[in-house]
């Protein structure tokens, strides 16, 4: 997204990796360590936390790298995540471990954007229609409405996650 943040414009939409696609198990790393047999669980988390590290930091450069070669350098970070929620309080095993994976992949993106230099800011998807109106002083339904019409300028499904993310990165653009 680029201009000001009274008229923003999506440039862009894609996905980064964030996993390694000939590691399955970094899909979803959590899961293969709650299955691992106990001598090989902390062997196992911390190879696919370091694959997922890498492939991260490695994903953004390239996208940081590509942007300024187009002349158009990227200033901050948006994240949005579903929650902050410290996983050890989850007594359900499946849930905890999408939980860890969610953190997981959130540090990953948050220090390879600091390994890049890059501001990031992350946000909690639940709330950030709010925190937006509040920022950016227009109501919930005009952002939803305005978000709505931004991608319609790009064409193809928008889905949630893509709308969430451009409110992020509309938000982004207010920061100094």
């Amino acid at each position: 997204m680029e201009g000001p943040a009274r008229s923003p414009r999506v440039i862009d939409r894609r996905a980064i990796e964030l996993s390694d696609a000939r590691v399955p198990t970094s899909r979803q790393p959590y899961h293969a360590v709650r299955d691992a047999r106990p001598g090989q669980a902390a062997k196992l988390e911390r190879r696919l936390r370091g694959l997922v590290e890498r492939v991260t930091k490695r994903s953004l450069a390239a996208l940081l790298k590509e942007y300024r070669r187009r002349g158009r350098p990227v200033g901050r970070v948006a994240l949005v995540v579903g929650s902050l929620i410290d996983p050890a309080k989850i007594g359900n095993d499946h849930i905890r471990a999408h939980a860890l994976e969610g953190r997981l992949f959130r540090t990953a993106l948050e220090r390879a954007a600091r390994a890049a230099h890059v501001p990031c800011t992350t946000l909690v998807e639940r709330g950030l229609y709010d925190t937006a109106a509040t920022r950016l002083k227009r109501s919930p339904v005009a952002l939803k409405r305005a978000v709505k019409d931004l991608g319609g300028a790009i064409g193809g499904p928008w889905r949630a996650d893509e709308k969430a993310a451009t409110l992020a990165a509309w938000l982004a653009l207010g920061v100094s």
